[in-house]
């Protein structure tokens, strides 16, 4: 509640000498006021972020060979199960056919062992062979079913070699920077490129002590986590230009220790990407809007600084001003600050003026009172 009081006027004391000088000037102050009452604020919060692909993938090969051919550039993007690269197929095509090969022998050695088998089982109940040869004939058998498994098994890791030799994208994204070329030998321990998700961006952030302290105060447990997280406002993403980002982002994890050195919290902020606009690594700020209850909220004209100190001038009950030492908090807002102690409900303060009011000066007068 402001009130605009009356237009104080003085009189400039002048001398006036025979030379003659400028007649005496009136000059005016104008002061107003408000009554300080606890009002509820939202106050920006701001943390320095770093974009990631929420599903960013390094692309290194899982068999050994020539690079034949890249089926990609730089920056594209691609689909989830999209050819990246091909491989020198020809040893794993040779490893597939010998594979093969053997599991039809294996096979044609489980159908003669499986033959003379049932062959002896047969003579063995008419009693024509003994325990003996029936016992040996159905090991063999086993024996045989036994490397048809195995010739199955080297057939289809050998299948999942030649595979291996065509590497595709295992998420739908972006490709990165690709520093091998065609003809490189490439191994496992070769990194092809890196594919990041965009889809989904994250943005990693330090949440502040206060907010942890917020949190404590009500009393979240572990197990309810994921539902305070989805109470929290919602954030955005400033980029280093100044330019806001559109889509809205939301705090999808907190981890669960504090950061000794910082006293903070880590935090992944998530993103949607529809458009591509967002690209791992682009660094801003997250702003999210937390509330503040209950508390003294002045206009910044009202806080007079006097070196490391900050006071406010109190309307006493004679309408004199009076210094009075505050502490106050930014509210981030660029023309608000939350008083934290030095007043009281109901308080009267000068705004607008208060760098003209010297102590004990009237800045009430009957028509306003």
């Amino acid at each position: 509640m402001k009130t605009k009081n009356a237009l104080m006027w003085a009189m400039v004391v002048g001398v006036l000498t025979s030379c003659g000088i400028d007649e005496p000037k009136e000059t005016k102050t104008s002061f107003e006021t408000m009554t300080v009452e606890k009002s509820d604020i939202e106050l920006p919060h701001k943390f320095s972020a770093r974009m990631k692909g929420q599903n960013d993938v390094t692309v290194t090969p899982q068999v050994s060979g020539q690079l034949m051919k890249i089926c990609v550039a730089e920056g594209q993007q691609v689909k989830k199960g999209q050819t990246l690269f091909i491989i020198d197929q020809r040893n794993a095509q040779l490893e597939l056919e010998a594979a093969q090969a053997n599991l039809q022998a294996a096979l044609a050695a489980e159908n003669s062992a499986k033959l003379e088998y049932e062959s002896n089982k047969n003579l063995f109940e008419k009693k024509i062979v003994s325990s003996y040869m029936l016992n040996n004939s159905e090991n063999s058998y086993k024996q045989a079913q036994a490397g048809v498994a195995q010739a199955k098994a080297s057939v289809n890791r050998a299948k999942v070699n030649l595979g291996f030799c065509t590497i595709t994208a295992t998420v739908s994204g972006i490709i990165g920077e690709i520093p091998v070329r065609v003809g490189d030998q490439v191994s496992p321990m070769t990194q092809l490129t890196m594919l990041s998700g965009n889809t989904t961006m994250n943005a990693e952030i330090s949440v502040t002590e206060a907010i942890i302290e917020s949190m404590v105060q009500e009393g979240v447990k572990a197990a309810d986590i994921e539902k305070h997280l989805a109470k929290m406002p919602d954030a955005t993403f400033v980029m280093k230009n100044g330019t806001e980002y559109p889509h809205k982002g939301r705090i999808i994890s907190l981890t669960g220790i504090v950061n000794a050195a910082t006293g903070s919290l880590t935090a992944k902020v998530s993103f949607p990407n529809p458009d591509g606009h967002l690209y791992s690594g682009i660094q801003g700020t997250v702003v999210m809007n937390f509330a503040e209850k209950d508390v003294f909220v002045v206009p910044q004209n009202a806080v007079v600084r006097l070196q490391d100190k900050a006071q406010v001038y109190k309307v006493q009950a004679d309408s004199t001003a009076t210094a009075i030492e505050v502490t106050t908090e930014d509210t981030g807002n660029g023309k608000d600050f939350i008083i934290t102690s030095g007043l009281n409900a109901g308080d009267r303060i000068v705004t607008v003026g208060a760098n003209n009011v010297a102590e004990g000066q009237r800045v009430l007068f009957k028509s306003e009172e």
